[in-house]
């Protein structure tokens, strides 16, 4: 993109100069404030990239720069040019609004609600309206207006739709007369270019056919892209189509290792899942890549005190209105794997599109996309898992994200009702099984009880005896769910006790430990056992005196937060480019200077603050500041062995990061929020 050209952009939705992100389904420029709010509307009404620091395929480059730059914008603000509507009270965004509510309630009327596109006039069949954009869009897509069609598409005209007369599809028509642009804004709206006309072709074949050479390679690029795209998160690598190579899978470092029963059977039941919700399984995990990858550019090229602004952040995947219930509480469920969890899954979802596509089939006992969840973040050795607690949003709305989510349990023990007939699993055996579960939480529940028992009585005879006694992180007490291990050396293991499959925390976005056990002083038992103040397990045991506290309501002053807040994004924007630039020696010293930003930011706060927000944001914090210095440790290979995965450390690397700033940017909200009061 030209300088000239760039100089002369706005944003679609608040007219700010020099917008650095782009909508690629909706055909707009927009900038960072705004795109904070397309990204919490989700893929779904907004598929947002970065004109810089994402990659694209340059022909998708230039689809969505021809839209922005003949108007497409005016397709989603149609109302909004006619004078009248200035004289009703209706306006678009400006520069000066704020982020919330002004910008996020006119971006959501005007992608969400489609409040502003010129509507069709009403008819009585709503069904024929839908056939006769369709017919139209299958006419006009043989031409270069693109704007056009993405009206049309706006409208409700259905990218697959099969002309009944013409026997193929729009993209068929597209391939054929070689309408490259036209191709890449079906195929974002959903057009399949492995579909066959009535004479059994694809598009691929009448852009080969036709001659289109580059066109035919850039669809098969497309056919494959959701597998592509994992592959490449994991190894940065894509497969060579050309070459007839389609899939790559990688192995993890550790792959040599055992894996758990239930591993083994999760492995089992994703085999076995129908291709439909195989499909669905392996859109989510692609929808979750997407937001992985898009956090780390957003946190790579924000300036160093962005976080203190209003802009969103997007700690889990937006509910999907046209998704069940189940299935967008188990995308949320998602963002709670580690690196590593999340790798495996990735890893075998890789593994089973590459066998299902070779036509290897396997039986199809009882399909349970939950179990495969659970079992993954389970996978080196988390044996006990603890389900009673949602740790996701509670999907009626996923826009109170700074707030703990409700507790409750969870009747995760239904599967989709639709392929109950799909096997050999009997009801007699399902509810078999249902009945196991209930009764291992029954166990579950009890031993909580006494461990809950165990810690009052500790607490009462240490207040009795007057000691200064200490509780170490090592204590004999029982503690659910059990831990993960990902890597074995001791640090780490202290460091992850988090298990973000198999326990709950309090909140979508702590990573620390499982609080949902708290007891009337506002700590939770397991957390007591292992630290209550602030600096992270590596600091000093904290003595009883602490826990006895009351209650702390003061907070620091917002300009103090924002200024320690500044200090820690600066020092995580100097990690990440060394990150970006493969310097892995400087690793350990940023994350040094990290932590030390860290623990002076944590210092600002009570030891106890009355607010369960500010501690679990402050939890967050300090642990995701240990972790980071254990993973980066990871990068110096030791003496004589061999060396470590650098693209799975680099990954780990940037989550504790991100998680780090997303703290960071709820205690400055929390700080600023209750000052203002």
């Amino acid at each position: 993109m030209s300088k000239r050209l760039r100089n002369s952009e706005v944003c679609a939705d608040c007219s700010v100069p020099e917008p650095r992100w782009a909508s690629v389904n909706r055909g707009v420029l927009i900038c960072d404030e705004c795109c904070s709010v397309h990204r919490s509307l989700g893929r779904h009404s907004s598929q947002v990239r970065h004109l810089t620091h994402s990659p694209w395929p340059p022909t998708q480059l230039q689809m969505v720069q021809t839209l922005y730059n003949n108007g497409a914008n005016s397709i989603w603000e149609h109302s909004l040019l006619d004078p009248a509507s200035v004289m009703s009270g209706k306006r678009k965004a400006s520069p000066q609004d704020k982020v919330h509510p002004n910008k996020t309630e006119f971006i959501k009327a005007k992608y969400q609600m489609l409040a502003f596109v010129h509507r069709m006039p009403c008819r009585d069949d709503d069904s024929f309206t839908a056939k006769d954009l369709s017919k139209q869009l299958h006419s006009s897509v043989r031409t270069g207006n693109l704007e056009t069609c993405l009206r049309l598409l706006s409208l409700g005209a259905q990218a697959n739709f099969f002309h009944p007369d013409k026997g193929n599809t729009p993209l068929h028509v597209a391939a054929k007369a070689g309408q490259v642009s036209q191709a890449e804004l079906l195929t974002v709206y959903g057009a399949d270019p492995g579909a066959p006309d009535s004479s059994g072709k694809t598009p691929i074949d009448h852009a080969r056919q036709a001659g289109h050479h580059d066109l035919a390679d850039r669809l098969v690029e497309i056919q494959y892209e959701l597998t592509d795209r994992l592959a490449y998160y994991l190894c940065g690598r894509k497969p060579d189509h050309k070459s007839g190579q389609h899939f790559i899978v990688p192995q993890m470092a550790d792959s040599s290792l055992d894996l758990s029963e239930l591993a083994k059977v999760a492995k089992k039941k994703l085999q076995s899942l129908s291709n439909h919700l195989f499909e669905e399984l392996a859109m989510d995990v692609y929808d979750e890549v997407d937001r992985r990858e898009t956090d780390a550019v957003w946190l790579a090229t924000q300036n160093h005190s962005t976080l203190v602004t209003e802009t969103t952040v997007v700690p889990f995947l937006p509910v999907n209105p046209e998704y069940s219930s189940t299935r967008n509480q188990g995308r949320q469920k998602l963002a709670r794997f580690n690196a590593h969890e999340f790798a495996t899954l990735v890893i075998d979802i890789l593994s089973d599109a590459k066998r299902r596509q070779t036509g290897n089939s396997i039986g199809s006992p009882k399909d349970s996309v939950d179990l495969i969840l659970r079992a993954v973040g389970s996978r080196h050795g988390s044996e006990a898992q603890d389900n009673d607690q949602p740790d996701y949003d509670s999907v009626a709305s996923d826009e109170e994200a700074e707030q703990d989510p409700p507790s409750g349990k969870e009747d995760r023990t239904k599967s989709l009702d639709s392929d109950l007939s799909d096997g050999p699993v009997t009801v007699q055996e399902f509810l078999e099984v249902k009945n196991a579960l209930s009764a291992s939480e029954a166990k579950i529940q009890q031993l909580m009880k006494v461990n809950s028992n165990l810690s009052d009585e500790l607490r009462l005879m240490q207040k009795k005896t007057g000691k200064a006694a200490f509780v170490t992180s090592s204590s004999s007490l029982p503690s659910f769910p059990s831990t993960l291990s990902w890597s074995r050396d001791e640090s780490t293991l202290r460091a992850s006790k988090l298990d973000k499959q198999g326990s709950m925390p309090d909140s979508d976005y702590d990573n620390t430990a499982n609080d949902s056990e708290m007891d009337d002083s506002g700590l939770s038992r397991r957390g007591r056992m292992r630290s209550t103040g602030w600096l992270g397990e590596s600091c000093s045991i904290p003595e009883l005196d602490d826990l006895e506290a009351e209650p702390d309501p003061t907070l620091p002053s917002t300009e103090d937060v924002i200024r320690r807040t500044e200090q820690i994004t600066k020092n995580i924007q100097e990690l990440l480019r060394a990150a970006q630039e493969n310097k892995h020696d400087s690793f350990i010293p940023c994350s040094e200077r990290i932590h030390v930003a860290v623990t002076e930011m944590a210092a600002l706060f009570p030891k106890r603050p009355r607010s369960e927000t500010v501690r679990s944001s402050l939890r967050l914090l300090t642990s995701s500041a240990y972790r980071l210095q254990s993973e980066c440790r990871k990068a110096v290979p030791p003496e004589g062995g061999p060396g470590p995965d650098m693209q799975l450390v680099t990954q780990q690397v940037i989550q504790c990061a991100y998680d780090i700033a997303k703290a960071a940017k709820q205690l400055v909200t929390i700080t600023t929020k209750e000052n203002n009061n």
